[in-house]
């Protein structure tokens, strides 16, 4: 087992330009984020060449969610304590060799296998791109300026996902929409080679296994069971199980947290205010926020008959309108607080999805998809920006990582479980009818129950948070 060293840094080479490890970082987080959602309208592309079944489609999206939800908060301690530059290069090398693979699949177990290798390497990576960042840049006005571009970048990865992937699938083949990472990857691995500057902040403690394998066989599990509602329903076995057992591991694991002496993660970490905090704040958020893009897809294509091409160009406004409120953020911040900044982007976001749940079947694209589109990507990109900051504020450096990983897991845990929530809510109302009345009654009524769930963060937040970014122990 590798052992960490107490150097920090562990190069004396000249730091790279601040500019340089913020470009690197978000070129990470994009190849990480585009790639939860690029896959979705190749799938029928992959069923029809690899004989897919139903089950095994559904699992070219789940086995990479699973992996990438299981292994963050082990990739994030990993980057403590081995290194920041080390970890973010193995993660990307990881995804980047399982993109290859992925892309030249012959058969259908070679891609789930790659799809699931893809989601490892990313869930070593995506922790890492934001510890690079928060390490380069101090905190205050920059970090929040880097943070929020990070954000942006993120956002819009997830947002480019139906837009980048309908340009592949129709140009070329669906392969590509995993092929595309190679060239990025490879060229995003050069530049971090040679460029980035290793650092960590670990004090000679070895990886607290026990807690690894446990918060890794959790969460895995925990993603599974959310992933088999989709297919089994909740109250199946199938379902109920999984998530039965994924909550029993994390309980398991806090049980032993509590009693190692260097634990995986610090149970101390959660007392702070601003961590746990905004950790709770981006789940609630994340849980509605990330099913958007999921329906406005449906809706565009099931009931106003977009192609897929389409359907990604009609939301391209909104993609743009995420990326605004992620750079705006940093500036309302510097006024009126984080607490105040988060709560306001997700009471406008709260608004795009009110407005979004008066849809129709016969709706006109500026009123149906365009304006209510922005509102809620707006509010997202205002909201996201000052959790992230909030989280990764208040704890020692050398708990970067990990709560780098912390909230990339409630986020990615949140969105997993209100995408299963909402899916099940708008297909008990459709009842099996597949005609746009009944998609548009079932969609609308996921909106609704988004917008109750964003008001109910927005009340958390007003209470919970903190009102400013601080050092230290937050106020």
């Amino acid at each position: 087992m590798l052992e960490a060293a107490d150097t920090t840094p562990l190069s004396r080479r000249i730091a790279p330009p601040t500019w340089l490890v913020v470009a690197l970082a978000c070129a990470g987080q994009f190849l990480v984020v585009l790639d939860v959602s690029v896959v979705n309208v190749a799938l029928p592309s992959m069923r029809a060449d690899l004989g897919l079944s139903a089950s095994g489609l559904q699992w070219v999206v789940n086995a990479y969610a699973i992996a990438f939800a299981g292994f963050m908060l082990l990739g994030g301690r990993a980057g403590d304590l081995y290194g920041r530059k080390r970890m973010f290069l193995v993660g990307l090398g990881l995804f980047t060799l399982a993109s290859l693979g992925g892309g030249l699949a012959q058969d259908g177990w070679q891609l789930l296998l790659a799809r699931a290798v893809q989601g490892l390497g990313a869930a070593v990576l995506a922790p890492s791109t934001l510890t690079l960042l928060t390490a380069a840049v101090p905190e205050g006005a920059a970090r929040a300026r880097a943070i929020a571009t990070w954000t942006a970048v993120g956002a819009g990865g997830g947002a480019a996902g139906g837009l980048v992937g309908g340009v592949l699938v129709d140009v070329l083949s669906w392969r590509w929409v995993l092929l595309i990472n190679v060239p990025v990857g490879a060229v995003v691995l050069a530049g971090s080679l040679v460029r980035l500057v290793e650092s960590r902040t670990g004090d000679g403690r070895r990886l607290d296994l026990p807690g690894a394998l446990l918060v890794t066989a959790g969460l895995a599990t925990l993603a599974y069971g959310i992933g088999q509602t989709e297919a089994e329903g909740w109250t199946a076995a199938a379902t109920l199980v999984p998530l039965a057992a994924g909550l029993a591991l994390l309980g398991l694991f806090l049980v032993v947290e509590a009693r190692t002496a260097v634990p995986l993660m610090p149970l101390g970490l959660l007392r702070l205010r601003a961590v746990a905090s905004a950790n709770a704040a981006m789940l609630l958020s994340g849980s509605a926020m990330f099913c958007m893009w999921y329906f406005m897809t449906l809706y565009a294509q099931n009931v106003l008959g977009y192609s897929p091409l389409d359907a990604g160009l009609a939301l391209v406004p909104s993609s743009l309108a995420v990326v605004a409120g992620s750079k705006l953020a940093p500036r309302f911040m510097r006024v009126a607080g984080a607490r105040t900044v988060a709560t306001s982007g997700t009471l406008v976001a709260a608004t795009g999805f009110a407005w979004q749940s008066t849809m129709s079947a016969h709706g006109e694209y500026l009123t149906a998809i365009m304006f209510p589109g922005i509102l809620m990507m707006l509010g997202a990109g205002l909201a996201a920006t000052p959790l992230a900051a909030l989280a990764t504020s208040g704890a020692a450096p050398g708990e970067a990582g990990l709560v780098s990983g912390l909230i990339n897991t409630s986020r990615t845990m949140g969105g997993s479980l209100g995408l299963a929530v909402m899916s099940t809510i708008a297909a008990a109302r459709t009842g099996g009818d597949g005609g746009a009345g009944a998609l548009t009654d079932g969609y609308a009524l996921a909106f609704r129950t988004s917008t109750a769930v964003l008001l109910g963060g927005a009340a958390v937040m007003v209470v919970w948070l903190p009102r400013r970014v601080a050092a230290g122990t937050p106020k």
